[in-house]
């Protein structure tokens, strides 16, 4: 449908081409390094290897959200189309961008009193907010007006799972996703800490495995358990990975094999530069639909 437009953040963690096939639209947050500011543009100004590296040397880095100004010249391109906007942003758990995005739906709203603009939270991020705007892509195609499509995606965006491990919390610590008791207890004993994403969209330290090879069972059983019907699962299944394609490929095998339904193979992408800021180098992240997240 054209009258109206489905938009996200660069923040999802999916390839261009993934946005351009799905016709979703996004905007791009920025990122610092070692004091420049950058835009998080998937990987083309600076790549994901380049940024992964500098991060690993030691490089300081820190996400920088969208300003309320981008929003409103952003959102302005499509209403002065005579398009609707549904926007969906990254989780207010991790980001402050939705109030960003408010404000400029506010001002708008005066200037284009007959469009609609809905900004919704999707409580999630990377590819399991990804994940979340490819199927508010298939349902247009399906058909659904934008107010259908908003009341679905609220109805059950905490149906989106996320469930990840990562090598390394001091990372996160930096970046204020975890608390710094969090983040010592992960790092003692060589512990690959397992996290997922609550039903307000914090990240939440759940367990702490002693070795990855460990953490990576743990992912698939967490699928087993959540899944949308079980190991009959039929729907789709996203990773995303900081700097470790081998671990997330082994995870990917994994549920693979136990999960011979799924609507076609898993799909691996990488955690982009403003997500890979809190993350660092060393997450593996796995997204799927399954029954609400309560807490």
């Amino acid at each position: 449908m054209d009258d109206y437009v489905i938009s996200c953040c660069s923040t999802a963690d999916i390839s261009e081409e993934h946005f351009r096939n799905r016709g979703l639209q996004y905007i791009c947050f920025h990122y610092v390094m070692n004091g420049k500011e950058y835009t998080d543009d998937l990987g083309k100004t600076i790549t994901f290897q380049e940024f992964y590296k500098a991060m690993r040397c030691g490089a300081a880095t820190r996400a920088v959200s969208i300003r309320a100004e981008e929003f409103e010249r952003y959102f302005d391109s499509f209403l002065q189309k005579g398009q609707d906007v549904l926007h969906v942003c990254l989780s207010s758990g991790i980001s402050d961008v939705i109030r960003s995005a408010m404000t400029a739906r506010n001002r708008l709203e005066e200037r284009y009193p007959e469009r609609k603009i809905f900004i919704l939270d999707s409580f999630g991020a990377s590819s399991g907010y990804g994940l979340f705007m490819d199927r508010l892509a298939e349902l247009r195609a399906e058909g659904k007006t934008i107010d259908e499509l908003y009341d679905w995606a609220r109805a059950n965006r905490l149906k989106l799972h996320h469930w990840f491990f990562s090598t390394d919390l001091d990372f996160y610590v930096r970046s204020g996703s975890v608390s710094k008791t969090a983040g010592f207890v992960g790092g003692v004993l060589g512990l690959c800490p397992l996290l997922n994403v609550d039903n307000r969209g914090r990240l939440i330290p759940r367990d702490r495995i002693h070795t990855k090879k460990k953490a990576i069972a743990e992912l698939v059983k967490r699928m087993e358990e959540h899944a949308a019907d079980g190991l009959n699962y039929s729907g789709k299944c996203y990773i995303s990975q900081s700097a470790c394609y081998g671990d997330a490929r082994e995870v990917a095998d994994r549920i693979e094999e136990r999960f011979p339904k799924l609507d076609g193979g898993v799909e691996i992408n990488t955690i982009g530069t403003t997500v890979g800021s809190h993350t660092g180098p060393g997450t593996v992240a796995l997204f799927f639909w399954g029954n609400d997240r309560t807490e």
